[in-house]
């Protein structure tokens, strides 16, 4: 079992940043593709940033590519999002996954989710 918890959402002006955190419990996330997901009000939840076991590979939705960069501490257990040019559109509930196939962008094929941390971009 692992369990997850973000942390670092709040409410921030366009143009700004902000810096998610995921801690994992239990099991050691090393073993695990870690990936952050959002949902916004009205919509299915999407894909925003996934890497690897190792740390060696990232991936990014388009809307995010450039702006937001996926990190992640081994030592501490944790995976980061820094998110840079915050826009208005990427308001939303940010989640944190882990995933012990090779899912990457596809949620049905993560294992274990955070309750998630509101992120909201006023303009």
């Amino acid at each position: 079992q692992v369990q997850l918890e973000e942390s670092g959402g709040g409410l921030v002006q366009a143009g700004g940043s902000l810096r998610l955190s995921c801690a994992a419990n239990g099991r050691t996330s090393r073993g695990f593709i870690m990936g952050w997901f959002r949902q916004a009000p009205g919509k299915e939840r999407e894909f925003v940033a996934a890497i690897s076991r190792t740390g060696s590979g990232t991936y990014y939705a388009d809307s995010v590519q450039g702006r937001f960069t996926i990190s992640r501490d081994i030592a501490k257990n944790t995976v980061y999002l820094q998110m840079n040019s915050l826009k208005p559109e990427d308001t939303a509930v940010y989640y944190c996954a882990a995933d012990a196939g090779f899912g990457y962008m596809n949620a049905r094929e993560y294992d274990y989710w955070g309750r998630g941390t509101q992120v909201t971009v006023s303009s």
